[in-house]
């Protein structure tokens, strides 16, 4: 899979091989609009694919153990450009606790979904599902059961789209992050089934 992806933005070091990704974030990278913090950041590397099919799921597998300072993350990513994109990571805070969350952006702002996780949480499963332009963001920490973190739309999201990881550093700091177990599937995210109410 890796072979069908590029780069937005090259980080400061990376490696590639087989299916195995290693990235070495620069200091000041970041990705958020306007929302609250009123900066705009878009200069995070973003390593992605192409695609015009509306019905799948993607899953990697995110480690970020070597994450030390406030705000360090990698994770899941649908970037179609400054103004329109999703991300799902955990942030490191400090040595009590780390940010499980997802941002999403649309036209040009940006929401923050977070929860706290143990500060001992070194790794991540992501799966990013799309039903035309609607898309879920699970979670999971053994690569076998995930929970949902957010259900959400991307005003732009229905067409063709480029997915893939990203990783950065906000603040004065660098790391690297290791991609693995990259996957494409049928859309593990079903049909809506009605919300009919449960039989007593």
């Amino acid at each position: 899979m890796l072979e069908k992806m590029t780069w937005e933005r090259h980080p400061r070091e990376y490696k590639a091989d087989g299916g195995r990704l290693e990235v070495v974030t620069a200091p000041h990278t970041d990705l958020w609009q306007r929302t609250y913090y009123h900066f705009r950041n878009d200069n995070a590397p973003v390593f992605q694919m192409e695609t015009e099919e509306k019905f799948f799921s993607f899953i990697v597998k995110c480690d970020f153990t070597e994450s030390r300072q406030r705000f360090d993350q990698c994770g899941v990513v649908l970037y179609l450009d400054s103004e329109n994109w999703l991300k799902a990571s955990v942030e490191y805070e400090n040595e009590r606790f780390r940010h499980l969350g997802s941002v999403v952006t649309n036209h040009g702002y940006s929401d923050w979904a977070t929860t706290a996780v143990p500060a001992s949480v070194n790794t991540m499963w992501y799966r990013l599902s799309r039903r035309e332009d609607d898309y879920c963001i699970e979670c999971s920490y053994d690569g076998a059961e995930f929970t949902q973190m957010r259900v959400c739309h991307l005003w732009e999201g229905g067409g063709k789209i480029r997915f893939g990881v990203y990783a950065c550093s906000p603040e004065e700091s660098s790391f690297k992050a290791v991609f693995t177990d990259f996957a494409l599937t049928e859309c593990a995210w079903k049909a809506h089934d009605g919300q009919q109410p449960d039989k007593e």
